[in-house]
């Protein structure tokens, strides 16, 4: 979902791209990731390979742990041994819910499921084992390209009347063109560190908030109601305060980041095909 989104906004920025997935560059094998490094020889790997599947990572605790924490120790690895920067993707879930404002990048991490554990172990080897890095934290990612909150609030408003939604957890939604466009800006500074990129929501919003304004933009007349998490029980839980300040992010590289609503009314405006 990210992928796509980002390759497209680098060659615009006349970047040259190399795109792989998992045919061709498995990132828990390291002798693959060699040989291509040593073949192609980077500026740059931007990794947006992750296991993202938050309730099953509770069931496959090694399989997250191996693509999300061993991975990325593979990729730091090789990009130490050829001098090569590292841009990787991370989340608002490698924090609890302790905070009653908003998580800044220098707050300290402390996951409540196995998915915020297997992303943090991912940051840390980074951390431990290379210098020239970005870590870029985001949450609630949507785009046209996979599956997401976004897409499944305006398929379920095809057909139903009513969808209930959690009105206690609380984060900032993220347009994939907008982590892109940040990042097309970031990798080129060398201001390596950790940091911050979501569309901008103050203080957050609560995901019932999220679904309001997707329906409201769509002209669709299904309603969407308030509920508590304990109505819908996860194998995961899910902090109730996540969002992540951008303040950081905004001093040093002085970039333009959109409102959580802008966003989404350019992204509706963009998907042309039936959901």
């Amino acid at each position: 979902m990210l992928g796509k989104d980002l390759s497209l906004i680098l060659k615009k920025a006349n970047h040259e791209v190399l795109e792989t997935d998992i045919e061709e560059l498995d990132i828990t094998k390291i002798d693959k990731i060699y040989k291509m490094v040593k073949t192609l020889k980077p500026e740059i790997i931007i990794n947006c390979a992750a296991y993202t599947q938050v309730d099953k990572a509770e069931q496959e605790i090694e399989k997250a742990f191996l693509i999300n924490g061993a991975g990325v120790q593979n990729l730091a690895l090789i990009c130490r041994d050829f001098n090569t920067d590292l841009l990787q993707i991370s989340t608002d879930y490698v924090f609890d819910s302790e905070n009653k404002a908003s998580y800044a990048p220098f707050d300290s991490p402390n996951p409540i499921n196995v998915y915020g554990l297997s992303k943090l172990a991912g940051e840390k080897y980074l951390q431990w084992l290379w210098d020239k890095f970005y870590i870029i934290r985001t949450s609630w990612l949507y785009g046209k390209n996979g599956l997401n909150f976004v897409i499944t609030i305006l398929k379920l408003a095809q057909t139903r009347k009513e969808i209930k939604v959690v009105n206690d957890q609380i984060g900032s939604p993220t347009w994939t063109v907008t982590l892109s466009q940040a990042i097309s800006e970031i990798i080129g500074t060398k201001k390596y560190g950790i940091y911050h990129i979501t569309d901008c929501t103050d203080h957050g919003i609560s995901w019932f908030a999220f679904a309001q304004e997707i329906i409201n933009l769509s002209g669709s007349k299904t309603k969407i109601i308030p509920c508590k998490t304990e109505e819908f029980p996860q194998l995961a839980r899910r902090p109730s305060n996540s969002v992540l300040d951008l303040t950081m992010t905004k001093l040093i590289f002085k970039i333009n980041i959109p409102t959580w609503k802008e966003s989404l009314r350019n992204f509706l405006s963009q998907i042309k095909e039936p959901i």
